[in-house]
């Protein structure tokens, strides 16, 4: 079976005008054939047309690849995934002792470590991740050290690309390049924004109304400390040539060998619980996330900056890997609504829905009340009209400049004791679940919503 590419060019340029989102570049590996095709525009002001070249910001899919280079690492005896970060990092510290000497790499691709992402600015500068590991000397703890999944954006993977660089002798852009774009024959696949060609890259937009559409973005790339975890742009074809490694057994299209089959096993079998098990997948893998669809077995590599974002699924028992770059959103639901299109032609049933809630659940609103905050993200959990509601406290610039209000106030859905379906509150966003968990003395100690942990303050 293949995809119906005039039908489905059809139906996403559909889906683009519906959710406001000027392009997307689509690409599905079956069986070691690539079917590519692009749809949109990559800027609105000036109307320059998307092609399959075209290149896209591609945010934490950025930690598959560095995830890829750590085991090569491991595969060369190196570097081990469970021997202190100290082991290859000397005077790595941290606020908390115990952490400092027992934090290991197999914490921070798991995103268990629990270090807050205190680093300050590390700048610009080639030496941006020697500065990060310097500069969280007095990072506190979210949580105890491998105690539940909580995302880190950036400051984990930069951890991660410091032994890198201390195992290599390279920097990590340069290691990049060198262990990954190179024998991979990437040749528009870049760790620096300024790298790329500007003729063909796509520019990130944000949506405020729907009357509106979508505009430039304010910031059109991430600070360098987001690197290792966060900054490589590419196009589809070559994120499926990076797709093709995992799905071939550590093999490339071009046979070349990039990571033993015992490597690429353990980047996908090594894994953690992840406590909001709906919104993405039920286990963290090593650089990868583990979703289960209708029981098969499917591996993701997401990512999202400033007006742009990415979605990689790989399954390994079709043979087959879907990405899918746009230069708008995210929308969840426009994902699921493209991937099924995709899917329905190959034969490979769907994307799971969102759970419905339980209306015959009544739960004791005093065991999840309270306020759920970290450095930049605040959520205030209240007991109203028999249930739960959440309030999100959005940053004042980010909620002028989106003109919206500064608190926005969700409706709790009980899926289980422990999971809820948060509705939007306007068309423009989508679903999502909460899982809010953990409870001593009666009460939650954590939220965890689009992967992030959230520790009760109050």
């Amino acid at each position: 079976m293949t995809v119906d590419v005039a039908r489905l060019r059809t139906r996403v340029v559909d889906l683009l005008a519906e959710y406001g989102i000027p392009s997307a570049a689509i690409g599905v590996l079956r069986g070691g054939e690539v079917t590519e095709f692009a749809v949109g525009v990559a800027n609105v002001e000036t109307g320059r047309l998307a092609t399959t070249d075209t290149v896209y910001q591609c945010g934490s899919m950025t930690k598959t690849w560095t995830a890829l280079a750590f085991l090569q690492l491991v595969d060369e005896g190196r570097v081990d995934l469970d021997e202190p970060v100290r082991t290859y990092l000397p005077g790595f510290r941290v606020g908390d002792p115990e952490v400092s000497a027992r934090v290991t790499p197999r914490h921070l691709l798991y995103h268990d470590n629990g270090i807050e992402e205190a680093y300050g600015d590390p700048g610009e500068d080639d030496d941006v991740y020697e500065r990060m590991v310097a500069g969280i000397a007095d990072a506190p703890q979210v949580f105890p050290l491998g105690w539940t999944h909580g995302y880190s954006a950036a400051l984990a993977y930069a951890i991660l690309a410091r032994i890198l660089e201390v195992a290599d002798g390279r920097r990590w852009d340069d290691l990049m390049r060198d262990r990954l774009f190179d024998p991979l024959g990437l040749t528009d696949t870049n760790s620096r924004h300024e790298q790329v060609d500007a003729a063909r890259a796509a520019t990130g937009h944000l949506l405020r109304s729907v009357a509106e559409g979508p505009i430039v973005t304010p910031i059109d790339h991430l600070p360098r400390a987001f690197g290792p975890g966060g900054n490589i742009t590419s196009t589809v074809r070559e994120v499926l040539a990076m797709a093709r490694v995992l799905l071939g057994g550590g093999v490339a299209g071009n046979g070349t060998r990039l990571l033993s089959a015992a490597g690429v096993r353990e980047m996908m079998t090594s894994r953690v619980p992840v406590p909001d098990p709906y919104m993405f997948g039920p286990e963290w893998a090593l650089g990868l996330i583990v979703c289960d669809w209708h029981g098969r077995t499917v591996y993701a590599g997401d990512g999202s900056t400033i007006g742009q974002n990415a979605r990689l699924r790989i399954l390994p028992d079709a043979d087959t890997a879907i990405t899918m770059l746009t230069n708008g959103g995210p929308r969840e639901s426009f994902y699921r609504k493209v991937f099924n299109e995709i899917l329905a032609d190959l034969g490979l049933g769907t994307v799971p829905d969102l759970p419905a809630p339980d209306p015959a659940l009544r739960l004791d609103p005093s065991r999840y009340e309270g306020v759920y905050e970290r450095p930049g993200a605040r959520f205030e959990v209240s007991a109203e009209d028999g249930g739960l509601c959440l309030t999100v406290v959005v940053d004042p610039m980010q909620a002028r400049f989106l003109q919206k209000p500064d608190r926005i106030r969700y409706a709790l859905l009980p899926v289980s004791e422990t999971h809820f379906l948060m509705r939007p509150s306007d068309p423009l966003e989508d679903p999502q679940t909460v899982a809010i968990y953990d409870f001593v003395d009666g009460r939650a100690r954590y939220l965890h919503t689009n992967c992030r942990v959230h520790p009760r303050r109050s």
